[in-house]
């Protein structure tokens, strides 16, 4: 097994296309003002207005082809965006437009990105994907019709979360404990072993690893490449894993 799926261009398009039509399902569903469960405070209004404010900027800064950071680093939520089912119709322009501008984009340009790694456009590429695939999950909840993340996908998901979120200081707990996590993709043949040194964390690549090598793994969580990923951005709990050792490793890996 390998540490990670090195994903491309074709397949990260491929599961935003897959993630958007079935979020646009559920928030029309979903009366606007519906609580989301697993995003708590907000509605169903707030979570469509949220992600197509993400789709906006992302179309803006990640074409500009250069390395610099753009004015403003996050996704603001503009005022008056529409509400109702008018705004299930913005939040599909703005999607559809996404998906145009990405698969007209160079994923080796250059472009700014918050992570401690290569400032390419293919990171939006691949962002854009994930977010969606969570942000689905969150919009299915809502109606209380959650459907997993495609196995493959959510295994670059759970990546994305070990060599981006984490090594880019985006975790929720605190960041003082040491030792090894190992996680496991049961549907997935896929694995990973992360080091925990207080605020650093290292991803160790497995296939450098031989098997006489020991890893004094102090937790160890195994369950779908699906409930992982959830797991991770504190979707649901890490008890819906099979979870040995020191448990309370796997909250310093929360993010979202």
């Amino acid at each position: 097994m390998t540490s990670r799926l090195h994903g491309s261009k074709d397949f990260w398009i491929a599961g935003l296309r897959a993630e958007g039509p079935p979020f646009r399902d559920a928030v029309t569903q979903a009366p606007p003002d519906t609580p989301v469960p697993s995003c708590p405070e907000w509605t169903v209004t707030d979570l469509v207005h949220h992600l197509g404010s993400i789709y906006r900027w992302v179309r803006g800064h990640a074409v500009r082809g250069v390395n610099s950071p753009p004015e403003t680093r996050r996704a603001p939520v503009p005022e008056g965006l529409p509400t109702g089912p008018a705004a299930v119709e913005w939040w599909q322009d703005e999607y559809a437009e996404l998906v145009d501008t990405l698969e007209a984009l160079d994923p080796e340009l250059p472009a700014w990105n918050w992570a401690p790694q290569a400032k390419k456009a293919g990171f939006w590429h691949r962002r854009m994907a994930h977010e969606t695939a969570v942000h689905r999950w969150d919009a299915q909840m809502a109606i209380g019709a959650g459907e997993p993340v495609e196995a493959k996908l959510a295994v670059d998901g759970v990546s994305e979360v070990l060599d981006t979120w984490l090594p880019a200081g985006r975790r929720h707990n605190p960041t003082s404990r040491q030792g090894v996590v190992h996680l496991v993709a049961t549907d997935a043949a896929q694995e990973w072993f992360l080091r925990l040194r207080g605020e650093g964390v290292a991803l160790l690549d497995t296939g450098t690893l031989l098997d006489t090598d020991e890893h004094p793994a102090r937790a160890y969580a195994a369950g779908t490449a699906s409930d992982l990923l959830l797991a991770l951005y504190g979707r649901v709990g890490f008890d819906v894993l099979e979870v040995t050792g020191d448990a309370t490793l796997l909250d310093c890996l929360r993010t979202g």
